[in-house]
């Protein structure tokens, strides 16, 4: 019984049929806490799309990056998958208070940032990815079609 039930939730898309199990992330900084679990999710979402399947699948949100160590062991996450598009994390760049300032979505304090050279872009609101390829961040317009970290 229980295979069909799991079956048809999947077609359902509450439960993600094709997804690996989540990976927990080894040596991140005590400073950083944390019992949290991330794992990448394939499926192509817009910024707030990934969000909502964040918060509706795995209880939690896009991932916020608070060091360096914890950059890279996403980078290296993402790079498992065999995704080739850069993941969304959970940062957005917007103008608050007449200044362009970005944020994490999950409220997390802003104190750690690995934007490449040139970027955030300070034109319109746009959200963050994590390149596979060399761990900077890069805003994105947030209507694109992504991967996406989710962190719970």
């Amino acid at each position: 019984m229980w295979p069909c039930l799991l079956l048809a939730l999947a077609l359902l898309g509450t439960v993600p049929a094709s997804h690996p199990a989540p990976r927990q992330l080894q040596g991140v900084p005590a400073s950083e806490t944390t019992q949290m679990r991330y794992t990448v999710v394939k499926k192509l979402r817009t910024y707030s799309g990934a969000q909502r399947y964040c918060q509706d699948v795995y209880r939690g949100q896009l991932a916020s990056v608070h060091s360096t160590a914890r950059n890279q062991e996403l980078q290296k996450l993402a790079q498992t998958y065999n995704i080739i598009i850069s993941p969304w994390i959970g940062a957005v760049t917007s103008r608050r208070a007449g200044q362009w300032q970005s944020y994490w979505e999950d409220s997390s304090p802003w104190n750690y940032a690995n934007w490449a050279p040139t970027h955030p872009f300070h034109i319109v609101t746009t959200c963050t990815t994590l390149s596979i390829r060399d761990g900077f961040w890069r805003s994105r317009f947030c209507f694109q079609l992504r991967p996406f970290i989710c962190q719970y």
